[in-house]
């Protein structure tokens, strides 16, 4: 569960310098965050709020910013329209693709005199009849409703059907919510199956070894047949089975039908992120085991390396009583990331963090040693002059 900490609130004010006291806006979107808390106590002066695509379930915790204007809470998993009256200032809220049910909660708005633009595109409560005439009936203050401008003949017709409208959407909203009972009831129900299928996964025989039945090994060998390869598997088969069969839990969960609610996005959340953490702890656990390059063998003896897998020249120019090493360096990387170290009996050449290391024949002058880049290639000249 992602809070809201004072250092995400920071992070996220650096157009006010980080000053979260003063703060008139903030985005805090795509943060998986489950539940509003402490911007009402840290910035008491927020204008526009901006906290679509997380997954918070419940409005709360915004009543006392008087001086918000403008709340984005579109695609979580709120039900219910509900603690904005304190939002004195409030003037548009979005609630697109959520799970209001409750259509009758948006009478909870009537006090919010300055409300002028409400969204409810996407939530349950828009499938109902008389869904719009409900709304504009009971919030008189609208003039857009899901970005369609509210006419003067329609809200006056929705006033005059008010009293039919209102037992239809009555009937409706008791329906969706018998439903939705048995939508938490189902979620439960599959919520426990599955816990129950991990816990068994976990005992001996789910975990992709192949185990030996100790009596039909004896009655094999009794009987002259040698039941030595279905025993075990080796590393590989090991690790192609793992693979197997996360590819087919992934199928497998990804084709399963399942109903649209907040219980079924929370829950494909949660695999999506236990299945990235699982990549980064295989990649960190890679990392960990992977050998570092060895360059000089514990007895002193200097290897040839070439990680970068770059051509090369090596001349040695008698007359001038030196060597060139003609390094084929990529033409437009950048000389910052090139680190060039000349020993005596040795060059060793960092590109990119990759290493390519040369013995040379003979021991050279570190010192009077010079690298520069090709103009016309782009190659890395590297001229040692020898010690003799």
């Amino acid at each position: 569960m992602v809070h809201i900490t004072e250092d995400l609130v920071r992070r996220r004010a650096e157009h006010n310098n980080c000053e979260i006291f003063s703060l008139e806006e903030i985005s805090l979107h795509q943060q998986e965050i489950e539940k509003i808390q402490h911007l009402d106590k840290w910035c008491k002066d927020l204008k526009i709020l901006y906290l679509q695509n997380n997954l918070i379930p419940k409005i709360e915790n915004v009543g006392k910013l008087k001086k918000l204007e403008y709340l984005n809470l579109a695609l979580n998993n709120i039900e219910k329209i509900e603690n904005l009256e304190g939002c004195e200032s409030l003037q548009k809220l979005d609630l697109t693709v959520n799970f209001v049910g409750e259509l009758s909660s948006v009478e909870s708005l009537r006090n919010n005199i300055h409300l002028q633009e409400l969204f409810l595109v996407g939530n349950p409560c828009t499938e109902f009849k008389g869904y719009r005439p409900f709304v504009l009936a009971t919030l008189p203050q609208l003039k857009w409703l899901d970005g369609k401008e509210v006419e003067r003949t329609e809200r006056i017709q929705a006033l005059q059907d008010f009293p039919v409208v209102k037992q239809l959407v009555k009937e409706e909203e008791k329906s969706y919510l018998v439903r939705r009972m048995k939508e938490k009831e189902t979620a439960q129900r599959k919520l426990e199956e599955k816990e129950k299928k991990r816990q068994n996964e976990k005992k001996p025989g789910f975990d992709g070894r192949w185990y030996t039945d100790i009596n039909n090994t004896i009655n094999d060998r009794e009987n002259g047949r040698d039941s030595s390869n279905c025993i075990s598997m080796d590393p590989v088969q090991q690790e192609n089975v793992k693979i197997a069969s996360n590819d087919d839990e992934d199928q497998e969960f990804w084709e399963e039908p399942c109903a649209f609610t907040p219980e079924s996005r929370l829950e494909t959340h949660k695999y999506i992120e236990e299945k990235r953490k699982a990549r980064e702890i295989k990649r960190e656990s890679k990392e960990t085991l992977k050998k570092t390059r060895t360059l000089i063998t514990a007895e002193g003896r200097v290897l040839n390396v070439n990680e970068p897998k770059l051509d090369f020249i090596l001349k040695d120019e008698e007359h001038n009583n030196q060597f060139i090493l003609d390094l084929a360096v990529y033409r437009y990387l950048d000389t910052s990331l090139v680190d060039v170290d000349v020993q005596p009996t040795f060059v060793r050449v960092i590109v990119k963090g990759k290493v390519f290391q040369l013995i040379l024949p003979a021991e050279v002058k570190p010192d009077s040693s010079s690298a520069q880049r090709s103009q016309t290639t782009g190659h890395l000249v590297i001229t040692m002059p020898k010690d003799n």
